[in-house]
């Protein structure tokens, strides 16, 4: 199943984004977190890709895990920092053997101790260049891309960021899913802006639901998501209450989605840390008032 025939305005789907674990009992809890979340449906999961390809072959293998015995479709990301053609096309090789239909294509961190000259000699430096990659050998694969409400945190500008989203949607991509926000707002003018300058296809919101402070504080630093004042002065009231901050979390988080669902989104996107505890409850309040 391509995604690009789920996301529907008029039948959004919900999605989860997991990463391969480290070891057997780490797969074993993700298994069963994707037991727990079978019954609400997922239109499809995704699974995470490390720097420099680190858990590459646990990607592949888990994807594969996951639509042979579960049913449930998945997307595998892939990064190409690093990586050379040969090594691409082996991987894209694998997963379409795997009877996988959807990549989400990503530039991938720098990987720890790499130098300015190793990424200067790489074949592919941008994200753009992998879906060219991907298009010109004709895997018929349904193309994702990340994209950024708030600004790249690598960019100049926020308009700057959007002629870089243009030129991957140009190069191949079939739809977009955003990065972590707490405020709408972004999105909104994200999706506007996108339109002006020809942006057309779907651009899913990715949600967070927040559960722990410290954890929260740290993804925002990394990748340059704000967390509105009045939700950033609660978080640190209940900092020493987890249930209660998970509780918080969960009700913004619900939040979102409902204003979201509302002005007519494709989908909706959920980082859920390989935990299915505050999704399942987020979304089972979002089908509950539909």
């Amino acid at each position: 199943m391509k995604i690009r025939n789920r996301l529907n305005p008029s039948n959004p789907c919900f999605s989860f984004e997991f990463f391969p674990p480290k070891t057997d009992a780490g797969t074993a809890n993700l298994l069963q977190t994707l037991e727990d979340l079978a019954p609400l449906e997922p239109g499809f999961v995704s699974v995470t890709y490390g720097a420099g390809g680190s858990t590459r072959d646990r990607t592949v293998d888990l994807v594969t895990r996951i639509k042979r015995d579960t049913g449930i479709e998945a997307m595998a990301h892939l990064t190409c920092l690093g990586h050379t053609r040969e090594e691409l096309r082996e991987l894209l090789r694998r997963l379409k053997e795997a009877k996988i239909d959807n990549v989400l294509v990503l530039r991938g961190d720098v990987p720890q101790g790499a130098s300015p000259d190793t990424l200067a000699n790489t074949d592919f430096r941008h994200a753009t260049d992998l879906v060219r990659f991907i298009r010109e050998e004709d895997f018929d694969f349904s193309l994702g891309g990340a994209c950024y409400p708030e600004g790249h945190v690598e960019t100049r500008s926020r308009d700057e960021d959007l002629l870089h989203l243009k030129a991957k949607v140009d190069a191949g991509l079939d739809f977009v899913i955003t990065q972590l926000f707490f405020d709408n707002a972004f999105y909104f003018d994200f999706v506007e802006r996108a339109r002006r300058v020809g942006i057309n296809v779907p651009i899913v919101p990715g949600i967070m639901p927040i559960t722990n402070h410290e954890q929260i504080q740290r993804f925002t630093r990394m990748c340059g998501a704000t967390i509105p004042m009045r939700l950033a002065l609660q978080l640190e009231q209940l900092k020493d209450q987890p249930e209660a901050l998970v509780q918080l979390g969960v009700a913004h988080a619900t939040v979102q989605c409902m204003e979201l669902l509302s002005r007519g989104v494709p989908g909706i996107h959920f980082y859920t840390l390989n935990k299915s505890p505050a999704t399942r409850m987020i979304v089972s309040a979002l089908r509950a008032r539909t």
